[in-house]
């Protein structure tokens, strides 16, 4: 099996800054991809970022040029480095990473609470 423990989130104040991280580990090949989602009360889940495992990136509209996606392929680690906060980035943010250990599957961290609010 594949564990994604995330941890970084918490409350900060608009304009302020919050970094997530998150950790693979488990029966790992290859990780194909790993990033970021979100979920707002009463809204669907979205991408806000994505790396994958040839380096492209994937920001969503809303975060672009204030967040930024990083990945540490030796330690399976992914940062998302947040600035400019704004109160519509409140939400739970999961972690999400495809993992190829014969045969590509999904999957999810437990998701950690990032609040935007002065």
């Amino acid at each position: 099996q594949v564990q994604l423990v995330e941890s970084g989130g918490g409350l900060v104040q608009p304009g302020g800054s919050l970094r997530l991280s998150c950790a693979a580990s488990g029966r790992i090949f290859t990780i194909n991809a790993i990033g970021w989602y979100r979920q707002a009360p009463g809204k669907e889940r979205e991408l806000v970022a994505i790396v994958r495992s040839g380096g492209n990136t994937n920001y969503a509209d809303s975060v672009k040029g204030r967040f930024t996606i990083s990945r540490d392929n030796l330690k399976n680690t992914v940062s998302l480095q947040m600035n400019s906060l704004k109160p519509e980035d409140t939400a739970v943010y999961y972690c999400y990473s495809e993992i190829d250990f014969w045969g590509v599957k999904g999957y999810w961290g437990q998701g950690t609470q990032v609040t935007v609010s002065s």
